[in-house]
Formats: C-alpha cells, sequence, structure tokens
C-alpha cells in the first residue's frame, strides 16, 4: 500500500507543499506571503501558527483530508552541525530548531510544522540532511589558523538525493560509490562523497572555493582584513559583500546567469571574462575533490538550476571528463528528496536516526 506524504519546505516568502504517494507526486503548491504579513512577527518562530493555520486552511479548501497522510515531513533548519540521514523530530531536536542554535532562517519552521500537524493526527513526522549535515574527515576541518575551523554547510539535500538517484540508476549502492558532487544555484557547493559520506565539501555560504551568483567564495585573506579595518565599512556591510553581494552581483550586478549569458551574445567582454573565472574556479574545486577521493572517482554530477545551461555545464565536462564522467542532473527537487527521506525509514530501508 502506498504510503502518502504531506512535505513542507518553507522558505522566507512562501512555504513550499507537496503531496506524495511513495514517490509520485499528486500535488505541489506553493503558499506565498506578503512583506506585510511576514513583517508583523518580530521573529521567524513566531511565524509558527500563522503558517500552520495557512496549511491546514489550503488543505481544507482544497478538500484533503489531512488524516488521510502517513507522515510529515518538514525541510530540516539550522541545527548543530549532524551527519546526514532522517531524522526523527524529537523534543531536543525542536528545541534546537526553534532557538536556532547555528542561525534564525525560515527552513527552521519545516521540522517545527511538521511535528505540530503529525502529533494532531498521530503520526510520525521526520526532517531530512538539512543544511548543516557534517560528515568531514578529520583532514578536512583544519583551517589554517589555530580556533577557526572549515565548517560543512551546503546543499547537502540535493547533493544527497541526486548521489542516491545516480547509484539507484546504474543498480548500485551509494555506499558503494565515490562521487564528486557540484550544486550550481545561487550558492554553488562542491563536495567529495566516499562510500555514502560527505568527507569534504566548500562550505557554499560564506566560506570558499568558487564565486557563485550571489556570494564571494574563497577571499584573499589580506586583501578582506584590509577591507575590514578601512573603516569604510560595518561588519553587517562587509558580510553583505560576500554573501547576497558577491560573486556575479558584484562584477556584473545580477545574480541571474540567464542574464549574463544573454550579455556574453551581445558582446559584453566583462561578463565573458567573469563567466570564464567561473567556469575555471568550479573546475579547479572538482580537481580538489578528487585528489581527496585520491582519484578514485566513479561518476561526477552537476545539479542545481544553472546545470540547465547546457553551454556552462558543457565547458566543466570538457574541463573534468579526463577525472571521471560527467553526468548532468539539472534543477533540484526538494520536496521529492524529502518524501524519499521519509519513505526510506517508512520502509525499512532506513533508520531514523536521532538528533
Amino acid at each position: 500500500m502506498a504510503i502518502k506524504s504531506l512535505i513542507i519546505n518553507p522558505g522566507s516568502t512562501s512555504t513550499k507543499l507537496g503531496i506524495f504517494e511513495d514517490e509520485t507526486m499528486l500535488r505541489d503548491e506553493t503558499l506565498r506571503h506578503s512583506t506585510e504579513e511576514i513583517s508583523q512577527y518580530d521573529s521567524i518562530i513566531a511565524q509558527k501558527d500563522f503558517r500552520k493555520n495557512i496549511i491546514l486552511d489550503f488543505l481544507k479548501k482544497e478538500n484533503i483530508d489531512i488524516k488521510s497522510f502517513d507522515v510529515i515531513v518538514g525541510r530540516g533548519g539550522m541545527l548543530k552541525p549532524i551527519p546526514g540521514g532522517t531524522y526523527a523530530t524529537t523534543d531536543a531536536l525542536i528545541k534546537d530548531l526553534e532557538i536556532g542554535v547555528s542561525g534564525q532562517h525560515a527552513s527552521n519552521l519545516g521540522g517545527i510544522l511538521a511535528r505540530d500537524i503529525a502529533k494532531e493526527i498521530g503520526v510520525p513526522s521526520y526532517i531530512v540532511d538539512p543544511v548543516v549535515v557534517d560528515e568531514l574527515c578529520d583532514e578536512a576541518r583544519f583551517s589554517g589558523v589555530e580556533g577557526i575551523e572549515r565548517v560543512s554547510i551546503f546543499h547537502a539535500l540535493n547533493q544527497k538525493a541526486v548521489a542516491r538517484r545516480y547509484a539507484k540508476e546504474h543498480g548500485k549502492k551509494y555506499e558503494d560509490l565515490n562521487l564528486i558532487g557540484v550544486h550550481l544555484g545561487g550558492g554553488v557547493s562542491v563536495a567529495a562523497h566516499k562510500n555514502g559520506r560527505i568527507i569534504d565539501v566548500f562550505n557554499a555560504l560564506d566560506g570558499d572555493g568558487a564565486f557563485s551568483p550571489e556570494r564571494a567564495g574563497g577571499l584573499p585573506t589580506g586583501g578582506l582584513i584590509k577591507l575590514c579595518f578601512s573603516g569604510k565599512y560595518s561588519e553587517k556591510e562587509v558580510y553583505k559583500m560576500v554573501v547576497g553581494n558577491g560573486g556575479f552581483n558584484s562584477y556584473l550586478g545580477t545574480n541571474d546567469v540567464r542574464e549574463v549569458v544573454k550579455r556574453i551574445d551581445e558582446g559584453d567582454e566583462k561578463a565573458k571574462r567573469v563567466l570564464d573565472a567561473f567556469i575555471f574556479q568550479l573546475s579547479k574545486n572538482i580537481g580538489a575533490q578528487a585528489a581527496v577521493l585520491k582519484g578514485q572517482v566513479d561518476q561526477i554530477f552537476i545539479t542545481g538550476g544553472i546545470a540547465y545551461n547546457e553551454m556552462i555545464t558543457s565547458r566543466i565536462t570538457e574541463n573534468v571528463k579526463f577525472i571521471a564522467p560527467v553526468t548532468v542532473y539539472p534543477g533540484e527537487d526538494e520536496l521529492l528528496a524529502l518524501a524519499q527521506g521519509a519513505l526510506r525509514v517508512m520502509n525499512g530501508e532506513e533508520e531514523a536516526k536521532e538528533y
């Protein structure tokens, strides 16, 4: 009998819902929230009842019986660093989501809303592969300065889902493969998957690696120090330069890669140089992760929104195909990835982890 799941993925101004039977999506909906509605609340956690009522009202309006669901799954938020997997929404997990133990983000509401709704109808609730998944090997944690560690923050949900998809398509187990995953979106992450664990990854938020449409990636340390102590900028302004206004935004004033490609087609030489540098840096990151895996790489996969651009993926492929074959999986299906995580537990393929 098919397992019916409700998937909840909160964003800053929307709540995405997915309704699945096993891995088949029956319905997806984006419930949008105006700035005026959100601004009434002085914290993310304060939005809980507002978002919950909108979800329940939508289901009622669409004549979808809330009691028809076997499981409720929420997007994982800013928890403490944890290994990848599907986690039961325990009291400890919910508490850390509520206080935002690693930061405040709308995704923190995913597990909270999932458990609230699940408790009302007496079914289990889970989160899957949050952005704080940390499986780094010990060597990967060293930054070069005592007291500062490299941090694992990246597109764990999509990286893990695509890795498992590749394994399944080729009749293999994720745990038996060495893969390099490349996620291309507003941020980018390049990860070394070794036997089911991501042992190294370039921090996709405010750390290292290639620049992206919105983020600076790794910066020359000396230049960054001088900028910080120039007296011209506050800490908040410098951080915004690195996260939000970095990368393509900094050089070209846009985070839309389609716009960048359009400018190149129209003869914009600067846009061409920036895109060339982006591809150069990504390819270098892939080469670095090949070294982490000691050259034993079964497959490289490229995913995320930018992966829809065949020109970009083909140029990256040309640079790195000497390492391993390359497969492109455009986009990121977060709702399906969340449903699959819960399904593996409900079907007995995996045990739910406890936070």
